[in-house]
């Protein structure tokens, strides 16, 4: 029996990697999990499914009748409760701790997460014999749109809000719906708008990549030349207040002004702008270009620090500048001089009295992805490996990437630099708009599903696998979220 994909890394994927071409949504996406962690879970009591009585469900008159048991952990990223709910006679008691073992909780058999304090509830595999529901506690209506985000996007679950997250509207998380899969990036070429110059591309057309660490042309804004949808599943916007720091006597200096203008034309050639202006559909991520007043005053300080490379972005990706209009990432936000740019930051941070000193004990932006990007591979364990007849078996559910790769090989995370690492033998995607995934037992090495495609090699078949030597295999459910990643003999 295929066991659901584990949540944990998924829900968390959507809490702490919204969208954002900056360290600004990242923090505040961490800070929003704190807070949402401030009500308190239960204690478990003792697995097994005994009569010992704890503070939360279990002593409730009376345990859903499908309940099979509870999951109770500390969420490796915010560091706060959470709890998962098995419901189902297909969950065993065995198969409900190694679960909760995953989770390095503590699993209960036969009760139900503690109901009290709740944000609300991401149900899983809904109406099933195996179902889930990932409890997320918290008395913080800012912390209502973010857990939505998180549960629909990245874990493609349905939210069901609870406690002060009841009479929230639900969020508008632009073009990733429920469950939207990660819409890989596309070269789009357009018509200039009526009124600009003919761009560089043939015909003179202008051509922007639709991914997050994009821009377009130079003077031009990149939601007239690419798709804020598509930008929204790579990595999911949601509406988060902004610092306010606007209120800036610079703004009575020319020089202060034109530089600031300047900034400000280059971020919207940019992705960024799909979340950091009015173009976002239901209201800025963080900071704004929009704002009244000085909009540079609504980063905070560790948005700042991210935009001049104090703190490390690497795993957020990026484009070489002559593929993407000139527009360069070396520190945190694209521009066609980064050097300037980086110079008007460090003012910035200057003026508040910051210095690098500062951001020594931050951690590198990513939450998730920096820590696939750096994980370490151990010898698989449940059977992952590809049989000599070319069959691959992996763990955790559905996937819609599957790789082979050398032992040696770096972690592949996202595009466009970080997903093809050398020392890949064979790639096999599904597309975003494919309904059907892939499933462990179904799949052979070297032969691609016919709703699939082999991303690498680019054509033929891959290299030929030696006995007795060791690979990589790694497969996930969609970017950024893996099922497994060991190494495993041939």
């Amino acid at each position: 029996m295929r066991r659901p994909a584990t949540i944990g890394a998924t829900l968390l994927l959507g809490l702490s990697a919204a969208c954002a071409s900056d360290a600004g949504d990242l923090d505040a996406a961490a800070d929003t999990d704190v807070a949402a962690s401030s009500g308190e879970l239960p204690p478990a009591s003792t697995s097994g499914g005994d009569d010992e009585s704890s503070d939360g469900a279990a002593d409730t008159d009376a345990e859903p009748d499908d309940v099979a048991g509870r999951c109770e952990y500390t969420n490796p990223f915010s560091q706060g409760p959470e709890c998962r709910e098995y419901s189902g006679a297909g969950w065993t008691a065995s198969e409900l701790q190694d679960d909760c073992a995953a989770q390095m909780g503590t699993a209960t058999v036969g009760q139900a997460c503690g109901a009290d304090g709740t944000l609300g509830r991401c149900i899983l595999d809904a109406d099933t014999d195996r179902e889930v529901q990932v409890v997320s506690y918290g008395n913080d209506e800012g912390s209502c749109a973010i857990t939505q985000t998180g549960c629909e996007t990245f874990a493609g679950g349905v939210f069901e809000p609870e406690g002060v997250c009841a009479g929230e509207e639900p969020v508008d998380t632009g073009g990733g719906g429920p469950g939207s899969p990660f819409m890989q990036p596309t070269l789009e070429c357009r018509d200039p708008v009526d009124g600009e110059p003919p761009g560089q591309g043939p015909d003179g057309q202008v051509c922007t990549w639709q991914l997050i660490s994009g821009a377009t042309e130079e003077g031009r804004h990149y939601e007239d030349y690419a798709d804020c949808n598509a930008v929204y599943t790579q990595r999911p916007y949601y509406p988060a207040p902004a610092n306010d720091l606007t209120d800036d006597a610079r703004m009575e200096d020319p020089a202060y002004t034109a530089e600031l203008d300047w900034v400000r034309e280059q971020i919207e050639a940019t992705a960024c702008t799909c979340c950091h202006s009015d173009v976002a559909p239901n209201g800025a991520s963080n900071w704004t270009i929009d704002t009244p007043g000085n909009w540079v005053g609504t980063f905070d300080d560790t948005g700042l620090a991210f935009s001049v490379g104090w703190i490390d972005s690497t795993s957020f990706g990026a484009f070489p500048p002559e593929d993407n209009n000139g527009f360069d990432r070396s520190y945190g936000i694209p521009s066609t001089d980064p050097e300037r740019m980086r110079d008007f930051f460090l003012a910035e941070l200057d003026h508040r009295g910051l210095t690098e000193d500062d951001f020594v004990d931050e951690p590198a932006f990513g939450g998730p992805l920096y820590g696939q990007l750096v994980y370490e591979p151990s010898a698989c364990e449940n059977g992952e490996r590809v049989d000599r007849d070319g069959t691959v078996h992996w763990d955790g559910g559905g996937a819609r990437y599957i790789y082979v790769l050398e032992s040696d090989a770096a972690n592949p995370t996202v595009p466009p630099n970080l997903d093809l690492p050398d020392g890949t033998l064979w790639r096999v995607d599904v597309p975003w708009d494919e309904d059907t995934v892939m499933f462990s037992g179904e799949v052979r090495y070297a032969d691609v599903p016919a709703f699939a495609g082999q991303r690498f090699p680019a054509g033929g078949d891959p290299q030929a696998l030696v006995e007795g030597q060791q690979y990589y295999l790694y497969v996930t459910a969609d970017v950024g979220i893996p099922l497994t990643r060991c190494l495993f003999t041939y």
